[in-house]
């Protein structure tokens, strides 16, 4: 037999291939499929259907791409929704995979139509259930995606699904969800990379609250909800355009990369130290590793992207790009800044400063103004800068005119990473006075503005 997870890095997305015999299934697969093809490739196996337990918001899923490929059947959960290609799935549909059998459930909550998917042994024992984003480990659902006031009745749902249909399955039944820790679409998700339905009646927080009005009121809450969505979720029900392969984006020489800024969106995916020495004029800094979480808030869909990376390769950038609809990529700075700087191009800099130098500034009467762009959990677990300006990272866009343009900036966070990417893109809106604090709290030494930090009960 052939099981594998598959794991997209960044997205914390989970799909997963059921093989044997001559036969595979696919569940919810990314859209760079190859490695789906090569592993059925070489277990001399066809990819004959393809699941998805619901239509997905923070990924495009690669369903059409991966039937384009091998000709397999796309059933789709969420039947009531116009989709443009593939066939609604319906409860207790059942498909074969040589000795061993998958049934559909319905476990609707986190979308309307949401479908879960029951792996039994040849024996006929129920032995792995596929939750989609319905319980992930440590946590359930999201069910703010329908709106703040259908929350309540999706909450509603989800309890009817995690506890009338997936519990029952018994303790010794593997959960196989959607995500793990890191995705959006979880806020708690634990860091458990393998779990069971024991596992999660014991220890999932979610599900203590064994009273349905207890965990509606506990479970419907609003989470951040990336602008990119919207795209995913048109991608996801129009079926997203066939790749055929990875993109391959033109390396450019400094001159042929500086001829198309005027009509692109610079990305600059290297570390924040080397984007705070020089950078190309008006570069959005989000560094390979954020690209997942923060891409979808800074970068258009409407232009085209030209990269600036630490490498001559690519390659490990655009796959992340494609994961989330961005295809059009115009070209990689070949030779790096190194060959924009030896050809006369001009670049900028953003200062950085480290905790103790900001200190020391600020109980010398420094003017500055300390721009915290943490979430609201992490200032509250971590400690308030008294007097900061709190605005989350992916919120600067939305919230532009609260920074005032006639003082210093001195942007923070609990590295520097986040805070370069915030501050790139205030450079980009015209901010001139800007400091990028490197490192988090632990130097925090000031007199004249202690970090305030409060008691938990």
């Amino acid at each position: 037999m052939l099981f594998e997870r598959i794991e997209s890095e960044g997205l914390a997305h989970y799909s997963y291939m059921i093989g044997a015999g001559t036969t595979a299934v696919v569940i919810d697969p990314r859209r760079d499929c190859g490695v789906y093809v090569d592993l059925v490739r070489e277990n001399g196996m066809r990819i004959t259907h393809i699941l998805e337990t619901h239509r997905n918001e923070d990924y495009v899923i690669g369903s059409a791409e991966l039937a384009a490929r091998t000709g397999a059947q796309i059933w789709h959960a969420d039947s009531e929704l116009p989709y443009a290609y593939g066939k609604p799935v319906k409860e207790d549909q059942v498909w074969k995979v040589g000795a061993f059998k998958i049934k559909a459930l319905s476990t609707p909550g986190h979308t309307p139509g949401s479908m879960s998917y029951l792996l039994y042994d040849p024996d006929g024992n129920p032995w792995v259930c596929f939750t989609g984003d319905a319980l992930f480990a440590g946590d359930a659902g999201r069910i703010d995606l329908m709106g703040m006031d259908k929350a309540e009745k999706m909450a509603g749902m989800l309890y009817e699904s995690i506890f009338k249909k997936l519990l029952p399955l018994g303790d010794g039944v593997i959960v196989c969800p959607a995500h793990g820790s890191g995705s959006v679409c979880g806020s708690e998700i634990a860091e458990r990379t393998w779990t069971t339905i024991g596992l999660e009646r014991r220890y999932n927080p979610k599900l203590q609250y064994k009273d349905k009005n207890e965990f509606i009121s506990n479970v419907a809450k609003e989470l951040e909800r990336p602008p990119y969505f919207r795209m995913m979720e048109k991608h996801n029900l129009e079926g997203a355009p066939i790749l055929g392969s990875l993109p391959v984006p033109p390396a450019l020489s400094a001159a042929e990369f500086s001829d198309k800024i005027k009509d692109s969106f610079i990305l600059d995916t290297r570390m924040e130290l080397g984007f705070g020495s020089a950078h190309i004029p008006y570069s959005q800094s989000i560094w390979k590793g954020g690209l997942a979480s923060f891409a979808g808030w800074f970068i258009p869909y409407d232009k085209p992207i030209l990269l600036v990376t630490e490498d001559n390769d690519p390659a490990d950038i655009v796959r992340r790009l494609v994961r989330i609809g961005y295809d059009s990529i115009a070209g990689a700075l070949a030779g790096g800044m190194l060959s924009w700087h030896m050809s006369g191009e001009p670049s900028c800099s953003i200062r950085t400063v480290n905790v103790q130098e900001l200190c020391r500034k600020l109980d010398t009467g420094d003017n500055t103004l300390i721009l915290d762009v943490r979430g609201p959990d992490e200032i509250e677990s971590r400690g308030r800068i008294p007097e900061a300006l709190e605005i989350h990272v992916t919120l600067i866009p939305e919230r532009l005119e609260e920074i005032p343009k006639d003082k210093k900036i001195t942007v923070f966070c609990g590295s520097g990473m986040r805070s370069m990417i915030a501050a790139s893109f205030l450079a980009k809106h015209g901010y001139n006075d800007l400091r990028v604090v490197l490192g988090g709290l632990s130097g925090w030494n000031s007199a004249s503005c202690p970090i305030d930090l409060k008691e938990k009960d």
